[in-house]
């Protein structure tokens, strides 16, 4: 589950060894902590070497809703409850795809 704690990072997250979806991979879905949507299929997260878990595709089209930040990132929330998830970087995932 994804929890926010701040607009723009998910709880679970941190620099100082506080991350603890980031090396798991395990099979299942990551939904949205605050309405239960369905966000990111485990299927699509790879190893990347920022403290966040990184995923490269949302599960539905509608999983996430965007909003230009910078040219190469957007801030994402939930696409159900405008629940806080963080960026997708454009480009920075395998095959040049998104990295979330």
């Amino acid at each position: 589950r994804m929890r926010r704690t701040q607009p723009d990072k998910m709880s679970f997250c941190g620099w100082n060894s506080g991350e603890v979806y980031k090396d798991h991979f395990g099979d299942g879905v990551y939904v949205c902590s605050k309405c239960d949507y369905e966000l990111f299929q485990s299927t699509t997260k790879f190893k990347h070497d920022s403290p966040w878990p990184a995923f490269s595709e949302t599960m539905h089209s509608d999983s996430v809703s965007k909003r230009t930040e910078t040219p190469r990132a957007l801030k994402v929330s939930c696409g159900k409850c405008g629940n806080g998830l963080g960026h997708e970087f454009l480009g920075d995932g395998p095959d040049g795809k998104s990295r979330f």
